[in-house]
């Protein structure tokens, strides 16, 4: 096909008109509230991560940032709802391990995390604790732990708020390296499942700190680990599963912000200083850690390349374990 003067005069007018535009976009980026999809509850962990986080970009945006819950489907519903969003930076998602890496491998996703979305960055960590019932479970240490449960295989139950949650898989994941056999008892809420591990009825759990804090405080379950590499802030004195002679271990709910796919790279790269910047103030970093939460930030590629990451691990790892929805 010929290209006529005319034509590539066009073409050197649109490109120029692009290069013009892009740093104005970043300048006059947002004008107006940015939507910030919350794919689960009111009121659980990962609402209160997102909230914290909005409170504190909102005034590095200029605009408020109104988390808009929706729930359902394990995080697809309204992940998959961000995804059919107008890529302008006016409607961001919530990302979790569960909509955008553990789902995909469970079951169909109405969407492609990888395709679909462009992650802007890690906000935050949820660290997974190893809590028992002292009374049910009599040990102190891992080594202990794992001792208790080998000697009597398939008879020590675990719980979770269901299949293919962070405790879930923290507990299956555990189950392959320690060589152990746990029963998994999936509740459809927190609260039961709390009372249950505090009156023994199902005596272990892998839970999110934030959901044993009280539990914790007030001595009614123990905890031997944390699931990191790292200890926890919120729990500096309970020592790592590394720590305790359980390498190549490493286990938590994860949480970051990712915008439609197509979203203008200015728009993403105003999005993710404003974010690094939020995650980096002492007031937000110290409203995280105070419900259990380990703050955290990265470059867009970064996250990217973790959740890929993630992808390969846990998809790996729930074939050998052999958890499937049905």
């Amino acid at each position: 096909m010929r290209h006529t003067a005319r034509d590539l005069l066009a073409a050197i007018s649109a490109a120029a008109a692009l290069a013009i535009a892009t740093p104005a976009l970043a300048q006059s980026y947002p004008d107006r509230p940015v939507k910030l999809i919350m794919p689960f509850g009111a009121g659980s962990a990962s609402d209160s991560i997102a909230r914290i986080v909005a409170d504190g970009l909102g005034p590095r945006l200029g605009q408020r940032i109104i988390v808009e819950n929706r729930p359902g489907a394990g995080g697809n519903t309204g992940t998959a709802a961000a995804a059919k969003a107008a890529p302008d930076g006016y409607t961001l998602v919530f990302a979790a391990p569960g909509p955008f890496v553990i789902n995909r491998t469970l079951g169909g996703l109405p969407y492609d995390p990888e395709k679909d979305f462009e992650p802007i960055s890690l906000v935050a960590k949820l660290v997974n604790v190893l809590v028992v019932n002292p009374s049910k479970i009599p040990v102190k240490t891992v080594p202990e732990f794992i001792a208790y449960v080998r000697s009597k295989p398939g008879q020590i139950s675990y719980s979770s708020v269901g299949l293919g949650s962070s405790q879930h898989l923290a507990a299956a994941y555990f189950d392959i390296v320690a060589g152990t056999q746990m029963q998994h008892v999936p509740y459809p809420s927190g609260s039961q499942l709390a009372i249950d591990l505090v009156s023994g009825e199902v005596p272990v759990s892998f839970q999110l700190i934030p959901n044993v804090s009280s539990q914790l405080a007030a001595g009614q379950v123990r905890a031997l680990a944390v699931t990191t590499k790292t200890r926890s802030k919120a729990l500096p004195d309970v020592p790592t599963m590394a720590e305790q002679g359980v390498a190549d271990y490493e286990s938590y709910a994860w949480f970051g912000i990712a915008a439609p796919a197509g979203t203008p790279q200015a728009v993403i790269d105003r999005l993710n200083r404003e974010i690094v910047a939020t995650v980096a103030d002492p007031a937000v970093q110290k409203r995280l850690i105070e419900i259990g939460v380990e703050p955290d930030s990265s470059t867009p590629a970064q996250f990217k390349a973790f959740i890929a990451a993630e992808s390969v691990k846990w998809a790996d790892i729930i074939a050998k374990a052999g958890i499937k929805l049905n």
